[in-house]
């Protein structure tokens, strides 16, 4: 009697991915470190039996969060692509989730697909600490942050330049080149949002930008010598980035993407203290309470 076998399938599987950077040392596999790239690599290995190489569209550093990273895996077998993220879910540790899994055509790629990139920097500027915020934040209240010069600053880089001074080293990539799509800088009270996107982004950029901008925003710095000290490459004046755990890899964009909105496109809460008004305070109303940081806020 001739045994009956079901042809097995190649599928290229695309994830979206969360994960809680802190105790990560990045995105990428390295060894004598804990990664996000191995951890599920290690998941996926142990369904299959076989190693597998999953592809990112970003490599995130360490600390670094991410509410949408999005990566792709081959595998051969017999489970749907779609059934993957919840199987993966059952294998790897709480600081990782898989939202999604899906199939995509063998020629998509997570990361040459890719049309954007977009990350947000979280900044708590109340000069009160706060164990909550800590983790997703940089708690800066060492000066007042102007977010209209912040602003300023970022609307210059709109479009394509040379940023090489926002590059650090250690970088593989042969050139600076970034094609800035949008840089929005936004307050809610005591919180500053500042939210860049582009085509892709240079090793350590966003976090060596953010630590200019907060110079412009503070006063240490005018418009114009941030504009210039970029426009010249004048990479050896950026001395000091942004601590990671403010900076989360918001979503990865792509012409044709198999998941839905709201799977992918806004996954990450910001930060916002609630409206409340308290019995002492009724010279407030709710949008006083919103833009003014507490320490402004006196009692009748």
């Amino acid at each position: 009697m001739l045994e009956s076998h079901q042809p097995t399938q190649t599928h290229r599987v695309a994830l979206v991915i969360q994960y809680l950077g802190t105790h990560f040392h990045g995105w990428q596999r390295q060894k004598q470190h804990r990664t996000v790239q191995e951890e599920i690599e290690t998941a996926i290995a142990t369904v299959l039996g076989y190693h597998v190489t999953l592809h990112g569209a970003g490599r995130t550093d360490s600390g670094v969060h991410a509410a949408a990273q999005v990566a792709h895996f081959e595998a051969t077998g017999l489970i749907p692509p779609h059934k993957w993220a919840a199987i993966l879910n059952s294998y790897l540790p709480e600081d990782i989730l898989i939202k999604a899994s899906a199939n995509v055509d063998h020629h998509w790629h997570a990361r040459f697909s890719a049309a954007y990139r977009r990350y947000r920097y979280t900044i708590y500027t109340e000069d009160r600490p706060n164990l909550f915020v800590r983790p997703f934040s940089w708690h800066y209240y060492y000066a007042p942050l102007d977010e209209c010069l912040i602003q300023a600053a970022l609307t210059p880089l709109m479009g394509r330049h040379h940023l090489a001074a926002f590059h650090r080293a250690g970088s593989k990539r042969s050139h600076s080149w970034v094609e800035v799509q949008a840089a929005e800088c936004h307050r809610s009270g005591p919180f500053l949002h500042i939210e860049i996107q582009a085509n892709g982004f240079l090793y350590g950029m966003v976090r060596l930008l953010v630590g200019m901008l907060v110079q412009v925003g503070s006063g240490q710095r005018s418009l114009a010598s941030f504009t210039e000290l970029w426009k010249e490459q004048r990479r050896e004046e950026v001395k000091h980035a942004a601590p990671p755990q403010g900076l989360c890899l918001l979503r990865v964009g792509y012409p044709d993407f198999p998941f839905p909105l709201e799977i992918w496109y806004e996954t990450l809460p910001k930060l916002v203290f609630p409206p409340i008004i308290p019995r002492e305070y009724p010279q407030l109303d709710t949008v006083d309470l919103i833009s003014t940081p507490a320490s402004k806020i006196k009692p009748q």
